[in-house]
């Protein structure tokens, strides 16, 4: 009988146990999913990046086909931010892939943003750029 409710109290305990961890982990859509570095920095979460306000902006492939997308513009990840002057951004895919844009590039694409992707993460959309912009799984923009 004793050792019964000795594993049953134990039972009890792991239990218990296992439920706190599980109540005190952080929620995915509050974990960083794209981090600004350089001459400024922070970090956004998905549910962070989804109280941004949005814009929507047209993109078309190289094979002419034409998609519309929403999202947040850099220049209000910016506004958000301490990001002043810059010369150019490092934009930085999951894979380590990277691209450079400059400012004066930027500078003249309002409609430049940042999308989520239907199965999680981001990708950076840049219409009227070359495909090279068109960051999927993107995880870093440096700033310069």
């Amino acid at each position: 009988m004793k050792k019964s409710i000795i594993k049953i109290a134990g039972f009890i305990l792991l239990t218990t146990l296992a439920v706190s961890c599980a109540v005190k982990a952080e929620p995915a859509s509050m974990e960083p999913v794209l981090k600004l570095t350089g001459a400024a920095s922070a970090s956004w979460s998905e549910d962070d990046l989804k109280a941004l306000p949005v814009i929507v902006a047209e993109y078309t492939n190289k094979d002419g086909e034409t998609t519309i997308c929403t999202g947040v513009a850099f220049a209000e990840l910016f506004k958000a931010t301490s990001v002043g002057d810059f010369t150019s951004l490092i934009l930085v895919a999951a894979d380590g892939y990277t691209v450079e844009v400059t400012s004066d590039e930027l500078s003249g694409c309002p409609t430049c943003i940042v999308t989520f992707q239907e199965k999680g993460g981001l990708n950076s959309v840049m219409p009227d750029f070359s495909g090279k912009l068109q960051v999927r799984d993107l995880v870093e923009i440096q700033v310069n």
